[in-house]
Parts: structure tokens; sequence; C-alpha cells
């Protein structure tokens, strides 16, 4: 008795079709995964620059004693006039917290996207907005406030500063 099969055909072709989308799949999926890296790297970048940023701070601070003692570092919040002092001229003490203020809220408006800081003291120091830093003026310790927008999320640094 004799059959007439046909061997089968175009098997190699859908072989190569499933990995074809297969790939593709893979190298959507790798793609995705290097994209939330670099969102993650972006945002760390940024976290690290205000750490370094807020370090600055609690250093000025500790560079000029007198001026901490004497309650110049108090509330820094809003920038006030720029102390005509630093260059060639010697600066008092609040002077100098002024200028240090000023110099340090510029350097964070050139480092971080839609930044601003505050020193203040502040019993509760890990809190706080732009619009309001939330500084109570309570307790002994300072807090360097760093203060920028990511992602079009605020973010906030906070590091408790005793000069």
């Amino acid at each position: 008795m004799k059959t007439n099969r046909r061997p089968q055909r175009g098997v190699a072709l859908m072989e190569a079709l499933v990995a074809v989308l297969l790939l593709s799949v893979c190298a959507l999926a790798y793609a995705a995964l290097q994209l939330r890296g670099l969102s993650s790297n972006t945002s760390s970048m940024w976290r690290s620059k205000a750490a370094l940023l807020a370090y600055e701070m609690s250093d000025r601070m500790r560079a000029n004693r007198t001026g901490v003692t004497t309650g110049k570092y108090n509330n820094l919040i809003a920038a006030e006039a720029l102390a005509e002092c630093g260059g060639a001229v010697a600066c008092q003490p609040d002077e100098m917290a002024k200028l240090d203020y000023s110099l340090w809220n510029t350097a964070i408006a050139n480092e971080l996207p839609g930044a601003n800081g505050a020193v203040c003291l502040d019993a509760t120091p890990d809190d706080g907005t732009t619009a309001a830093p939330a500084c109570d003026g309570a307790g002994t310790t300072f807090a360097v406030k760093v203060f920028w927008k990511e992602r079009g999320e605020e973010s906030r640094l906070s590091v408790a500063v005793r000069p």
C-alpha cells in the first residue's frame, strides 16, 4: 500500500520567526533595564552632589566658630545682601555668615536642578520643603538642608551639624 504523504515544509521558517520574536523581546527588556539604570545613576549623582554641598556648608560653619556661637547661622533661609568682604577686606563673623550662605546657595543653584538651601537650628532636621524649610529654632543641632527638583518632584537632603 502506497501512501501519498508530503513532507512538512516551512518548519524552519516558523522556528526563525519565533527566534526573531524572542530576540526582539530580550532586546527591549535590556533597553528598559539600561534606561532604569541611567535614571538611578542620575538620581545618585544629584544626591551625592547635595551631600558634598551640605558638608561644605558645615565646614564653613566650623571655620567661623565665632559666627556660630553668636547665632549668625541660626536662621539662614533667604538670601540677604551679600557682604562686601572676603577679598581684600576682612570679614566680621556676621558678614562671614552672610557671605558663606550666599556663596553656598549660589553653588547649590549651579550644581542641582531647581535647588536652594537652608541653615538653621532645628530639633527635627529631616523635614521641610523649599517653600517652608520647617526650621523651629529649637535645640542645639544645626540643620543644613538642601532641596532640589528631581523628575518633577522635590527631593531633600538634610545633614545635622554640631560645629
